[in-house]
């Protein structure tokens, strides 16, 4: 199957929304004039503000999802709305609409599943706090050293997908720890993606950040372990299973040397607990073992999913 032009293919933009009632007008009207042919999503997350009138009144379709989360809200889009393509895109404004046929454009090209819109890292501290900056790098690096090395800005809002992976993509984060699940996604999968360079803006005047650095990242850290234990089990486990020995021996030998030279156990609660520890070891191997069969036989299932959905047309570099 081949393609001329995008309004050959169903093109959904989604834009999730919370208090966004300043900035998403002209995320609406950025992304008609680039899109002309596409659909424009908005699911409000039970703002307080004007969101839903203001983007009734821009032309998108409104819809609203009563789970609060950036992860439920893209959870429902998922699950809602068919397309070919999909666009996902914060509605605050920060995000260049101009670059979205290029990132499509990446997309279709050797059948690509993914494109990440990688923000550049310019001057502007205001639109790209350094706080986040060095959060992101040191999130990123965490996930490529664990998962691989493939993404540089793995927390960009700014992505566009294949009907084919957003059809197998589990979705299981609540919050903003949405895009390290869909990286990791990606990752296991093995599937075509790649990034683009875009500009990343300041939010309008007017509108405020529901981004919290620490409490987020936090968020993501844990996301991160829960995936690690999810994704690879045998190597969770296996480093539990070597601290779990190291504290056993730390605390077992001494009572071992002292029993081979005197003959004696006088620290039974040691001796006790250091038993344990070694149990509690073997105890961790094994659940690494069991697991990581487990964890195989649902990478296939997700891996069948993928493949029961239609790869998009093909338009090599």
């Amino acid at each position: 199957m081949t393609v001329t032009s995008l309004s050959d293919l169903d093109v959904a933009v989604l834009i999730p929304c919370y208090n966004e009632a300043v900035a998403i007008p002209q995320v609406i009207a950025d992304f008609r004039a680039v899109l002309p042919d596409a659909t424009i999503y908005v699911y409000d997350n039970n703002s307080s503000d004007d969101t839903v009138g203001v983007a009734e009144a821009a032309g998108a379709v409104v819809r609203t999802e009563p789970l609060q989360g950036k992860g439920n809200v893209v959870r429902r889009m998922f699950s809602d709305i068919e397309a070919d393509i999909y666009l996902l895109v914060d509605g605050d404004d920060t995000y260049d609409a101009a670059s979205a046929p290029k990132l499509i454009e990446a997309l279709l090209q050797d059948q690509r599943d993914m494109i990440v819109g990688a923000r550049v890292d310019d001057s502007n501290e205001e639109a790209y706090r350094f706080g986040h900056r060095f959060g992101n790098a040191l999130l990123t690096g965490l996930v490529g050293m664990i998962f691989g090395n493939r993404f540089r800005d793995m927390l960009s809002g700014y992505r566009v997908f294949s009907r084919r992976f957003v059809k197998s993509f589990p979705a299981l984060s609540a919050g903003f720890e949405i895009e390290t699940e869909l990286n990791v996604h990606a990752l296991e999968l093995r599937v075509k993606s790649a990034e683009v360079d875009t500009p990343y803006k300041e939010r309008p005047e007017g509108s405020v950040s529901k981004l919290s650095t620490y409490r987020d990242g936090w968020r993501i850290l844990r996301t991160i372990a829960f995936l690690v234990k999810e994704e690879r089990p045998l190597q969770f486990f296996t480093g539990l299973f070597a601290v779990l020995i190291l504290l056993a021996l730390v605390l077992g030998v001494p009572v071992l040397l002292e029993f081979m030279q005197t003959g004696r156990v006088d620290r039974f609660p040691t001796a006790i607990l250091s038993m344990v520890l070694v149990l509690m070891a073997a105890l961790s191997m094994t659940c690494g073992l069991i697991l990581d069969t487990v964890t195989t036989a649902r990478r296939e299932i997700k891996r069948l999913s993928y493949l029961s959905h239609p790869a998009l047309p093909w338009r090599q570099e």
